[in-house]
């Protein structure tokens, strides 16, 4: 067995795939969600719920050495009112970030190391890059690209005890709410990437002992076709 590692939003779409994929590979996954027959339930925007989810979860698995930050609010609204901008920001950034500090200072203790991917969204890669980018800056892009800016941030800090990793899917699935479809976009290859490439690109980000501080887009070319990159190299 590789370890355990904790899923964020584990139990369903594209974090079922991971943690299945996990699963498969000899990690030992521990799958958040937010129903509460589940030991590893937490609902994110309360407070205190970040600490009691990483305490439940170094208690039943003292050996974790892994995080796969993929819980996230999405919408395509435009503007938010100010609480729920503040949501989106917490769940999709404020959160993960948390979550890897915490792991860092499990890790330290026990002097080990350790490894985490943030999944993030193709459509901010420009901006990350200083680039010009087409995406409107939603709540969702923004609270995206503030984890993006944190995923590098954290590799450079938390370095050499834990590589931090992000993967950017494209359109893989609709959203689970109708009321955000959306177009999936131009892509450059004849298939759309499904769940399960998602989760082999986080298995081997998470697993790429010489790897810290990239993005790796899983798009099928759609990084290309908006103008930018389709892997972006950040901590050199």
């Amino acid at each position: 067995m590789k370890g355990s590692v904790l899923v964020t939003g584990g139990a369903r779409r594209i974090g079922r795939a991971i943690c299945d994929g996990l699963a498969a590979r000899g990690w030992r996954v521990l799958v958040h969600s937010r129903d509460p027959r589940n030991p590893f339930a937490a609902d994110f925007s309360e407070d205190g719920s970040v600490e009691r989810l990483f305490a439940a979860t170094i208690e039943a698995a003292p050996d974790l050495c892994a995080i796969v930050n993929n819980a996230a609010a999405f919408s395509t609204t435009t503007e938010l009112p100010p609480k729920e901008t503040a949501a989106m920001m917490r769940i999709n950034s404020e959160v993960p970030i948390l979550l890897i500090e915490l792991l860092a200072e499990h890790l330290a203790v026990r002097g080990l190391s350790g490894s985490a991917v943030n999944l993030l969204d193709v459509r901010i890669l420009g901006a990350v890059a200083g680039e010009s980018s087409s995406v409107d800056m939603t709540p969702y892009a923004k609270s995206k690209l503030a984890l993006a800016r944190a995923t590098l941030t954290l590799a450079r800090r938390l370095a050499p005890a834990i590589r931090v990793n992000g993967v950017a899917p494209g359109p893989v699935l609709a959203p689970a709410d109708a009321a955000n479809s959306e177009k999936g976009g131009a892509i450059l290859l004849s298939r759309r990437p499904s769940p399960t490439d998602v989760a082999e690109t986080v298995a081997f980000m998470l697993e790429a002992e010489s790897i810290t501080g990239q993005i790796l887009a899983v798009d099928s070319g759609q990084s290309l076709a908006l103008g930018g990159q389709a892997t972006i190299a950040f901590a050199g």
